[in-house]
């Protein structure tokens, strides 16, 4: 190693330079082998670990856990001694400095070009979390609609469902972080009740109540597997209310940085998504699965858990692939295929086709 080897942020997300520094696992100064985790990135839509590239000792740290940093950002050096010396940070661009910004304010610059070419007020806006172009919309609408925002409501997520899905859930969003679960709603349990320590609302009814209340985004917890048309009623149903859907992954799940998951999927515990996947809205990647470069996945697919696709496998909306199922290489799978538990799929399925459990297909 160099005597000193510079550290620089990743691009999480190909569309979004700009992500949140949620965690620092090391200190300015300690000592860290190849592969020791250094700090926590989190974008709109996704999460990612920084590991160490070699050992050293972590030198002239320059960020601190919930500021805001840029792909390309200098964060720091690896040095092969605790008595090497940081050159001294640069002095921000005049361009830089205040930048006409409310004290505190963070946000990228999609989201304040946005902002001011609406004629939005920037005090008007949270401090403290990365505003993004969605919460600018969200102000905007509640500008016009006489509500009055307040920061918390930013991280207030509604869970519609209440059953085995709406539980893992529910603790979904809690291990991802930066989310409150503010209730859940389901039309089939007693208002008041509870599921896991979130309590029950109300019922599909209670939406536009809610959505006044300042809850704006909402997570579908109703599964949909063997009846797919109750989690598209389940989407239907928030997108009138006016809610948007988080993208919420889990800390231990892996999202390549050149993969992009649209509004509304879910990543679970162990999970892995590839280079240059493309996940559509709504979909489930549930426990374990994997999902390998360039696959797409099109609108509310459910993977189940431990479900494998090899590379290029493109899987049509409403789609459901069972556990364990294994998809070879470049495999396309119709929309609303149902393909068993256990199978092997070694070429393509039609729109609606079903695969026996266990079965290799074609049969």
């Amino acid at each position: 190693m160099p005597e000193a080897l510079e550290l620089r942020i990743p691009l999480v997300n190909p569309n979004e330079r700009e992500a949140l520094l949620a965690a620092l696992h090391v200190k300015p100064g300690q000592q860290v082998k190849p592969g020791d985790l250094l700090y926590t990135l989190e974008t709109t839509k996704s999460t990612h670990e920084v590991e160490a590239p070699a050992g050293g000792y972590l030198m002239g740290l320059r960020a601190a856990e919930g500021d805001t940093v840029r792909a390309g950002d200098l964060i720091g050096w690896l040095a092969d001694s605790p008595d090497w010396t940081p050159p001294a940070a640069p002095e921000p661009a005049a361009a830089e400095a205040g930048d006409g910004l409310p004290p505190g304010l963070r946000i990228t610059a999609p989201a304040r070009a946005l902002a001011e070419g609406e004629g939005l007020d920037l005090a008007a806006l949270p401090v403290g979390p990365l505003v993004t172009e969605g919460m600018v919309r969200e102000a905007l609408a509640a500008q016009g609609g006489g509500y009055e925002m307040q920061e918390e409501d930013f991280y207030a997520v509604l869970v519609y469902g209440g059953g085995g899905h709406g539980k893992s859930v529910i603790e979904l969003l809690q291990a991802a972080g930066g989310w409150r679960v503010a209730g859940v709603v389901d039309d089939g349990l007693p208002q008041g009740g509870r599921v896991l320590a979130s309590e029950v609302l109300g019922g599909g009814g209670s939406l536009n109540r809610l959505y006044a209340s300042g809850i704006r985004r909402a997570v579908n917890a109703v599964g949909g597997i063997g009846d797919l048309a109750s989690r598209q009623k389940v989407f239907e149903r928030l997108k009138a209310a006016g809610f948007a859907f988080p993208t919420v992954v889990h800390p231990t799940a892996f999202v390549e940085a050149s993969a992009a998951l649209a509004e509304g999927v879910q990543v679970f515990p162990h999970a892995y998504v590839g280079s240059e996947a493309r996940i559509g809205f709504g979909c489930i990647i549930n426990t374990g699965a994997i999902v390998s470069h360039d696959c797409v996945l099109e609108e509310v697919v459910n993977l189940s858990p431990g479900a494998i696709l090899a590379g290029g496998v493109k899987v049509g909306t409403g789609a459901l692939v069972g556990m364990g199922v294994t998809v070879n290489l470049g495999v396309t799978i119709g929309a609303r295929a149902r393909i068993g538990n256990g199978a092997t799929v070694k070429s393509d399925v039609p729109q609606g086709g079903i695969v026996r459990a266990g079965s290799v297909w074609p049969e």
